[in-house]
């Protein structure tokens, strides 16, 4: 009976020693798997951040672009405005056009 007890009590502790080493096993799988999962993650990150940055300069660089352009056109403009002949009033003596006073 001793000897039965000793064994049952043998093969519990083996069991359960067996199922620890697996628990063991299967948390330090999960960590490895969590670590590729969050270097990925951050690579990710770094990726989508990269590109947002790259966007902001491109769309920066446009808007310079736009804004160079509309300055010159607006310049000749201007230098076009100063070479044009001014339109003749046609006040007919009238201060702005419309007449004052009594006809």
């Amino acid at each position: 009976e001793r000897r039965e007890r000793k064994c049952k009590l043998s093969k519990e502790m083996a069991e359960k020693a067996t199922r620890e080493l697996e628990k063991m096993q299967l948390q330090e799988k999960a960590d490895v798997k969590y670590k590729e999962w969050l270097k990925k993650k951050r690579a990710e990150e770094a990726e989508k951040k990269k590109k947002e940055k790259e966007k902001e300069k491109e769309w920066e660089a446009e808007l310079l672009e736009k804004r160079t352009r509309s300055e010159k056109i607006f310049k000749e403009w201007l230098q076009n405005a100063r070479n044009k002949p001014q339109p003749a009033l046609n006040d007919y003596g009238f201060p702005h056009g419309k007449s004052t006073g009594l006809y």
